[in-house]
């Protein structure tokens, strides 16, 4: 195991990229390239498939509920999931599951490019163990689609209300024939007053069908591999679309202090609609006497681990006190609720960072053998909005692109510290849950060297002021 007496767990996020379709040629991001006549092979049909579009968020969150049969005479193991070519450097995510084995663990999805320009690249998703000829497999896949709604109109008025306007596919991308489908749409309003109509279903009624805020495209019959059916819709959603350029996240951790330190930096953006006129502070003040719905972001809500302690939060101009803190030692959260200096309309933008201590010792445990540590954090806190924040570029199941361990030194070392750095791509604020597990070497002796750094430190310092001390420096001279 690699020695760290220290982690600096950063994770570098970019909260949905203005260009995302950038990072289908960074170099970070790894790929298998497959020839430019490559086709999957037809090796599977669906017999059944819905999908459900969650846009209670300012992030598409698609779950993909399909029977996978293999109609091939040998055993199949690798299935191929397509995405337009730019659309797929927006998917995070994405996480697989056999839904009548949720125990059996799927090997990560990976990105396989074509070596030449293609309209359409791949997941290709491997199997725990092959499909046998004639079997079938129910797969659960789920993903996040960012940076996928525009504002409509792009201009409002300062206490107007939002639009935004989805197109997305009303078949599922599919590389193989689907026998039967449909698509879910989960709306956070009813008040959507433009949509595409298809025509009718498979059942003879309109396409699509509403109940409530959900909008029913389907069910369809027979739907060839790759077949697709632009829609539209314009919905109300008076909420900022959070965005953020940069996340940084450290996490320091002193095993001689017992504290781990996390502080998280944030270049945000709202990417709602712009103003129209100028902002009006008189008209803001007074609309919020009645708190109604906006499109500016005006505060950030921060749920903490219990124990959380000496919250701090600090713009480009210096501390922010518009910030409250409730400590909890109950099972619940604690909460650190944070006010920016002003509201971040749609075009603004607002960068700041926050940070807290927690006790080490709910964090870290030692190895029953040897001098190693088992250090378990989560791997994105951040805040918790209802409109949702998107994450680009920031384990578990989130697929790190890269990893970097270096030494960092700060006040009074020597040799250094170990950091590990790690860097992932398109997360969402739904993986707060997920958490960094770092297995580390500590010998026990490393624990004192700073403390003998500093005692010498000391000791040198008082032994080289004494000796100063016993010069003779007077000019007179001596009797």
């Amino acid at each position: 195991m690699r020695s760290l007496s220290l982690l600096a767990g950063c994770a570098a996020a970019l909260l949905s990229f203005a260009n995302a379709e950038a990072n289908l040629s960074n170099p970070d991001v790894s790929k298998q390239m497959l020839s430019g006549t490559f086709e999957p092979p037809q090796v599977f049909q669906h017999t059944n498939l819905v999908r459900t579009v969650n846009l209670e968020k300012e992030y598409p969150r698609e779950t993909v509920n399909v029977v996978v049969e293999n109609i091939d005479s040998k055993p199949q193991q690798d299935y191929y999931l397509p995405f337009p070519q730019d659309l797929i450097a927006r998917v995070g995510g994405l996480d697989v599951k056999d839904k009548n084995k949720p125990d059996a663990i799927f090997p990560s999805p990976e990105i396989v490019g074509i070596d030449t320009y293609s309209p359409i690249e791949y997941y290709r998703i491997r199997f725990p163990s092959p499909l046998a000829p004639k079997e079938k497999l129910t797969l659960s896949i789920t993903y996040s689609i960012l940076s996928a709604l525009n504002p409509l109109p792009a201009t409002i008025n300062q206490a107007d209300k939002q639009y935004v306007q989805i197109t997305l596919n009303a078949y599922t991308n599919s590389a193989y024939k689907t026998i039967k489908q449909k698509t879910k749409l989960k709306m956070p309003t009813n008040d959507v007053p433009e949509y595409t109509v298809v025509g009718t279903n498979a059942e003879g009624q309109e396409d699509p069908v509403k109940q409530g805020v959900t909008f029913t495209y389907g069910p369809y019959g027979e739907v060839p591999a790759g077949a697709n059916q632009p829609v539209s819709l314009r919905y109300e959603f008076t909420k900022p679309l959070l965005h953020a350029t940069l996340v940084e996240r450290d996490i320091e951790v002193s095993h001689w202090g017992g504290n781990i330190a996390t502080e998280e930096r944030y270049w945000l953006e709202n990417r709602g609609a712009t103003l129209k006129n100028q902002f009006s502070r008189v008209q803001w003040q007074q609309t919020q006497y009645f708190n109604p719905p906006t499109s500016a972001l005006k505060e950030l809500e921060y749920p903490l681990i219990i124990g959380s302690a000496n919250p701090y939060f600090i713009d480009d101009i210096g501390n922010v006190s518009t910030s409250r803190f409730r400590p909890r030692n109950t099972p619940k959260e604690a909460l650190l609720q944070l006010k920016p200096r002003y509201p971040v309309f749609g075009g603004w933008k607002y960068s700041f960072k926050v940070g807290w201590d927690n006790d080490l010792k709910s964090f870290l445990r030692k190895l029953k053998t040897g001098d190693g540590y088992v250090l378990k954090v989560p791997f994105i806190e951040g805040p918790k909005q209802s409109e949702g924040l998107e994450i680009e570029k920031l384990t578990t199941k989130i697929p790190i692109i890269s990893s970097e361990v270096s030494t960092h030194r700060t006040f009074m070392d020597t040799m250094g510290r170990s950091t590990l750095k790690l860097t992932a791509l398109n997360v969402v604020d739904d993986f707060r849950g997920k958490d960094l597990v770092v297995t580390y070497d500590y010998p026990f002796l490393a624990g004192f060297r700073k403390p003998i750094v500093i005692f010498s430190s000391l000791m040198g310092t008082f032994g080289v002021a004494y000796l100063i001390s016993r010069l003779d420096v007077s000019i007179g001279r001596k009797a």
